[in-house]
């Protein structure tokens, strides 16, 4: 089942210089080779999968998101060797060289089997790299599941938690070398990013973490977000606001 969210892809890139790097991390883990059939998991509005495009000689490929608030940004990045659809990542189809994903897989459940059923989309010789974000225990994700369990927004959520799916960094690892993977490579790192205050960190997490209450609360989002605020500011009253946001990176190839 493919789980459209309400995404705002103007929001979501207020913040692209910070969520963009990432991105070079995780090309750098790419076995840069011609003639490539590649697909970007998740893609979003696509200027970091014209990146990734620019990138391999002679190589095809496709840019894949749920969201088609994000496609709509993506189609002006459309080229001869770069097309974007509409598709839910979960239940990917086809056979690909490269699968390639940042920060788009901690959106899909049961990641001991995402991994191994995306591994076995891979030709022979084939590669998967994979950023995900790792900072589900972070303040701020402890103040928006404590303030979705206040009264008068549990109602509305109908006691509705997300839980991020992510795995630790052993366990991604142990889950390839059961693939049967080679060249197994998986790492955590901290991007330190420096925001204005507590309501930018609050802005930061609108924009992602916080996307599927939003599409389940309604005409209380407003107040919701006020709440987050408050306790934020309270939580990091600093200015600016050192934020360490952790990020899980990891790459494998499937044998000849």
């Amino acid at each position: 089942m493919v789980i459209i969210m309400p995404w705002n892809p103007d929001l979501y890139q207020k913040f692209q210089a910070q969520r963009s790097a990432p991105f070079y991390d995780l090309l750098a883990l790419v076995d840069v080779r011609p003639n490539l059939k590649v697909v970007d998991l998740g893609c979003g509005t696509g200027n970091l999968t014209r990146e990734l495009a620019d990138a391999l000689p002679n190589s095809h490929v496709t840019g894949l998101d749920s969201s088609p608030q994000m496609l709509e940004k993506a189609a002006s990045y459309r080229a001869s060797n770069l097309v974007f659809q509409q598709g839910d990542q979960s239940t990917l189809k086809g056979d690909w060289d490269l699968i390639f994903s940042n920060a788009a897989l901690h959106w899909s459940e049961n990641h001991t089997e995402l991994i191994p059923y995306l591994f076995d989309k891979l030709n022979p010789g084939g590669q998967l790299t994979v950023q995900i974000p790792s900072n589900h225990n972070h303040i701020s994700h402890q103040v928006y599941r404590e303030t979705a369990e206040e009264d008068m927004f549990k109602s509305v959520l109908q006691g509705y938690q997300r839980y991020a799916p992510v795995l630790p960094i052993d366990d991604y690892a142990r889950v390839l070398f059961n693939c049967g993977a080679e060249d197994i490579v998986v790492f955590e790192k901290i991007y330190p990013h420096i925001l204005e205050n507590a309501d930018a960190v609050v802005e930061w997490i609108s924009g992602t973490a916080l996307v599927p209450y939003f599409e389940r609360i309604s005409d209380h989002k407003d107040a919701f977000l006020e709440s987050i605020r408050v306790k934020m500011r309270t939580a990091m009253p600093d200015s600016p606001v050192f934020y360490p946001f952790r990020r899980i990176l990891f790459s494998a190839r499937k044998p000849q």
